[in-house]
């Protein structure tokens, strides 16, 4: 089915192409494109019973309780740990892990220069490594 939908994705590319006007970038008007095609497909998909054998047989993907607990403490206890952070190391770390910016970004973010940023990543990893190690 994926491979029908890309199939008529391009199909349609390539007959609207001289429609595409500039307003947005190409990937937008292809995304745009795509899944127009992709929510068409599934609004005319009949969806088919499944047999309970079969069912049975499938394993859940869901953790079990002691995987989420688990889960739940090593985040708690990573929170606790980035809190205990000097504020400009907790400021890189949450800038380059939890917002995704470059050590570039993040120097023009801070005011400082890369290598600042480097070196202040490099002792935060460390500093939080021994904060969750002695935990």
């Amino acid at each position: 089915m994926a491979e029908d939908l890309l199939s008529d994705v391009f199909l349609d590319v390539w007959r609207q192409a001289a429609s595409f006007e500039g307003r947005a970038s190409v990937s937008t008007w292809l995304l745009a494109i795509a899944r127009h095609k992709a929510l068409s497909a599934r609004r005319r998909r009949i969806d088919a019973t499944l047999d309970p054998e079969i069912a049975s047989t499938i394993a859940d993907p869901a953790d079990d309780p002691e995987v989420a607990l688990q889960k739940k403490n090593r985040g708690e206890l990573l929170r606790k740990s980035l809190a205990r952070l000097s504020p400009e190391h907790g400021e890189v770390i949450d800038l380059v892990y939890y917002h995704g910016k470059s050590v570039k970004e993040v120097a023009d973010i801070v005011g400082v220069g890369e290598a600042t940023v480097k070196t202040r990543m490099f002792y935060a990893r460390k500093k939080l490594a021994d904060l969750v190690a002695a935990a």
